[in-house]
C-alpha cells in the first residue's frame, strides 16, 4: 500500500511534465536553440522549488518512510565530473529531445519508439554501476 501513493505522484508527476510541455520535443528543441524561455522557466521553478524543499528538510529535520533523518552529504568538488557528465547528458537530451524525467511520461503518451531511449539510458545506468570503480571521479 505504501507504493501506491508513490505510483501516483508518479503518475500526477507525468501529467504535470506533458501538460506542461517539459515533454515536447519540440519545446527542448526550442531550448537548444535558445529560441524561447519557456523550458528554461520549467527548470527554474523546479530548481527553487528544490532548492526551498531542502531547506525546509534540513531546518525540520524531516525523517524518511523508515523513520531516519534525511542528510544531505556534500559532493566532492571536481569541474572534470561535471563538465563531461553534462556534456554527455546535453547531448543524448539533445540528440533525442528527451530528459530521462519524462521519458515514462512520453513512451506513456504513445511515442513508443523512446523505448530505445529508454532501454539505452537503463544500460547506460547499468554500465556505470558496472565501472564505476575503475573510473576517475
Amino acid at each position: 500500500m505504501k507504493a501506491l501513493k508513490f505510483i501516483l505522484i508518479g503518475i500526477l508527476f507525468g501529467i504535470i511534465l506533458y501538460k506542461s510541455e517539459a515533454a515536447s520535443w519540440y519545446r527542448i528543441y526550442e531550448m537548444f536553440q535558445f529560441r524561447s524561455f519557456h523550458m528554461y522557466g520549467i527548470i527554474g521553478t523546479a530548481l527553487t522549488t528544490a532548492i526551498i524543499i531542502v531547506q525546509i528538510i534540513k531546518r525540520k529535520r524531516l525523517k524518511d518512510n523508515n523513520g531516519e533523518q534525511i542528510v544531505f552529504h556534500d559532493k566532492d568538488k571536481s569541474i572534470t565530473r561535471y563538465l563531461v557528465g553534462g556534456t554527455i547528458f546535453g547531448l543524448g537530451w539533445a540528440l533525442t529531445g528527451a530528459c530521462p524525467g519524462p521519458l515514462f511520461a512520453l513512451i506513456g503518451a504513445g511515442y513508443w519508439t523512446l523505448g530505445i531511449v529508454l532501454l539505452f539510458a537503463l544500460l547506460g545506468t547499468w554500465l556505470y554501476g558496472i565501472l564505476r570503480n575503475k573510473l576517475p571521479h
